[in-house]
C-alpha cells in the first residue's frame, strides 16, 4: 500500500469514529423538543400545517414521510437528520475541495462531524441537520460560482439560501457572509456577475414568499420565546475553538517548528487572502451576529443549536490555518490529537447514550402510580410559549404545551399548569386542590425544574389535607404523590 493509500485509509478511520460518536444516542428517549416536532406529525399529514403553528414548514413534511415507511420508534424519528447531516457532510466536502487538496477536504469533514453540536444535530428529531445541509449547499454553490457564468447556478445558489430559512429563520445572519462567498473573487465579466446575482435575488425573493406570514407571526410572538440565558465570552471562544481543536493545531505546529529546525529550512506559509475572507467572513458574520444581538438586547439566541449556522465556516477557518503543513504525516498528527482524545472523552462520558433530559422515565412512573385508582396527574409545561396563553384545561393530552404526552402517554386524567408560578398556575391549582379536596381525591404532581416552585406552591398550600410523599427526580422532572389525610388529622 502506498503512503498516500494508507493516509486515506487512516483519514477513513478517523471519520468513521467521528461517526459513532453520533450514535451513541440514536436510541435515546425523545427530548422535549423532539416531542414537540413528534406532535405535529403523529395527528397524519393534513392537519400539519395548523398544527406546526406557521413555524418549520417543511421538516414537519419531511418527518411524517419517514414515519410512513420507518415508523416511530425513537431510533426511526432520528434517521431523516442521520441522513440529511451526511449531506451537509458531502457538501462541505465538495466545498472545500473548491479552494483545498483533497487530504485537507477530509480533515475538514472530520472537524465537522466532531463538533458536539453537530453530533447532536445528527440525531436530533428537529429541523436542525437539514438546515446545516441546505447552508452547507449554499456554500458549495457560491464556491462554484467563482468561475461559472451558469446563470442555473444562481440560481440552485438563490433556492438554496433561501431554504436555509424554511429550517431555521434565525440562520438568515449568515446570508450576508453569503454575499461575500458571491463578490469576493473577481475574474468574471461585470455584466454576468450582476445578472448572476439578479438571478438569485429573484429566486430567493421568490422561494421567501410562502415564509412571509410566518415570520410574520415570529415577530409578533417573539416575547413568548426568551427562555435562555445571556451568552458569556467563553461561550462564544468555545464556539470558534471547541474541544480539542486548538490543542491539536499547536501539537501540529510544534511539530513542524521542530522538524524545520532540523532539517533547517524555512516554509513560506501564504494563503490566498480572498479565500481567507471568504471563510472568516462564513465563521465570523453569523456567529458575532448572533452573539452580539444576545449581549445587546434581551433575545438571547445564542445557543448552541443556533451557532450550528457558523459551524461550516469555523471548520474551513481551521482547515485553511492546517493548510501550510503539506507534510501527510503532520495533517495526520493534526486528526490524531483531534480525534483521538475526543473520542476516549465521549465514549468514556456517562451521558454519552443520552440526548437531553427526557420525560419518559417520569411519566413512567406517573402512570403506573396513577393508574391504579385513575388519580389525576398535575403536569407544570415545560414550553415556555405556555406562561403567554390560557391552559388547555379539557385537551392538555393534546396540547403543543404538553407535547411529551403525544408520545409518552398517560392514560390519567391530566391537570395542565404553565411553566411559571403566576396568576393562571395559582388560580388554576387552588381550583383543581379545592375539587380534589372535597372529593378526598389521590394525585400526582410532575415538574421540570424551573417549576419546582410551583410544586412547592402546591405542596404549601395542600399541607393541610394532603401528606405529600416524593416518589423521585426523574432526569430533573420531580415526581411528588399526594395522599389525603385521615379526616380526623386535618386541621
Amino acid at each position: 500500500m502506498t503512503a498516500g493509500r494508507r493516509s486515506y485509509a487512516l483519514y477513513a478511520v478517523a471519520f468513521a469514529v467521528s461517526l459513532s460518536i453520533w450514535f451513541l444516542a440514536i436510541r435515546a428517549p425523545l427530548w422535549l423538543d423532539e416531542t414537540g416536532s413528534y406532535w405535529e406529525i403523529y395527528r397524519g399529514f393534513w392537519p400539519i400545517w395548523a398544527r406546526q403553528g406557521l413555524t418549520y414548514v417543511t421538516y414537519p413534511d419531511i418527518l411524517w414521510f419517514f414515519t410512513r415507511v420507518l415508523g416511530t420508534s425513537e431510533t426511526a424519528l432520528r434517521i431523516p437528520s442521520v441522513l440529511a447531516m451526511l449531506g451537509a457532510l458531502w457538501a462541505l466536502y465538495r466545498s472545500a475541495r473548491e479552494f483545498l487538496e483533497p487530504d485537507l477536504a477530509w480533515i475538514a469533514v472530520i472537524i465537522f462531524s466532531i463538533n458536539p453540536v453537530v453530533a447532536f444535530a445528527a440525531v436530533d428529531i428537529r429541523p436542525y441537520a437539514f438546515a446545516a445541509l441546505v447552508i452547507n449547499l449554499s456554500i458549495w454553490t457560491a464556491l462554484r460560482l467563482r468561475r461559472s457564468e451558469s446563470l442555473r447556478l444562481a440560481a440552485l445558489f438563490g433556492l438554496c439560501s433561501a431554504f436555509i430559512l424554511y429550517f431555521q429563520y434565525l440562520f438568515a445572519v449568515i446570508l450576508p457572509a453569503l454575499l461575500v462567498c458571491f463578490f469576493a473573487f473577481p475574474g468574471k465579466p461585470r455584466r454576468i456577475r450582476w445578472q448572476q446575482f439578479a438571478i438569485a435575488v429573484a429566486v430567493f425573493v421568490v422561494a421567501c414568499l410562502p415564509l412571509i406570514p410566518a415570520v410574520v407571526n415570529l415577530f409578533t410572538t417573539s416575547g413568548s420565546h426568551i427562555f435562555d440565558v445571556a451568552p458569556q465570552f467563553a461561550d462564544l471562544l468555545w464556539t470558534l475553538a471547541p474541544g480539542w481543536l486548538p490543542i491539536a493545531l499547536c501539537v501540529t505546529a510544534t511539530a513542524a517548528v521542530t522538524a524545520a529546525l532540523r532539517a533547517r529550512t524555512k516554509q513560506e506559509v501564504r494563503f490566498d487572502h480572498r479565500t481567507a475572507l471568504t471563510c472568516a467572513a462564513l465563521a465570523l458574520v453569523p456567529v458575532l451576529t448572533l452573539y452580539l444581538i444576545s449581549v445587546a438586547t434581551p433575545l438571547h439566541i445564542f445557543t448552541a443549536r443556533h451557532r450550528l449556522v457558523a459551524l461550516p465556516g469555523i471548520t474551513l477557518c481551521w482547515t485553511l490555518l492546517l493548510s501550510p503543513f503539506r507534510s501527510r504525516r503532520l495533517r495526520l498528527l493534526f486528526c490524531a490529537v483531534l480525534v483521538v482524545p475526543t473520542a476516549v472523552q465521549t465514549f468514556r462520558s456517562p451521558d454519552a447514550t443520552q440526548h437531553g433530559y427526557t420525560w419518559k422515565y417520569a411519566l413512567q412512573v406517573a402512570e403506573k402510580n396513577a393508574s391504579t385508582d385513575d388519580a389525576p396527574v398535575v403536569i407544570c409545561s415545560d414550553f415556555p410559549e405556555s406562561d403567554f396563553v390560557p391552559m388547555p384545561m379539557r385537551s392538555a393530552k393534546t396540547s403543543r404545551y404538553f407535547a411529551q404526552l403525544s408520545y409518552y402517554r398517560l392514560t390519567v386524567p391530566v391537570i395542565p399548569l404553565p411553566r411559571s408560578l403566576n396568576t393562571e398556575a395559582e388560580q388554576a391549582g387552588s381550583e383543581f386542590l379545592q375539587e380534589a379536596e372535597s372529593r378526598h381525591e389521590r394525585f400526582l404532581a410532575l415538574a421540570f425544574r424551573p417549576s419546582y416552585i410551583t410544586l412547592d406552591w402546591l405542596s404549601r398550600k395542600a399541607a393541610d389535607h394532603y401528606t405529600v410523599r416524593p416518589l423521585g427526580i426523574f432526569d430533573s422532572i420531580k415526581v411528588l404523590e399526594f395522599d389525603p389525610r385521615p379526616a380526623s388529622s386535618q386541621h
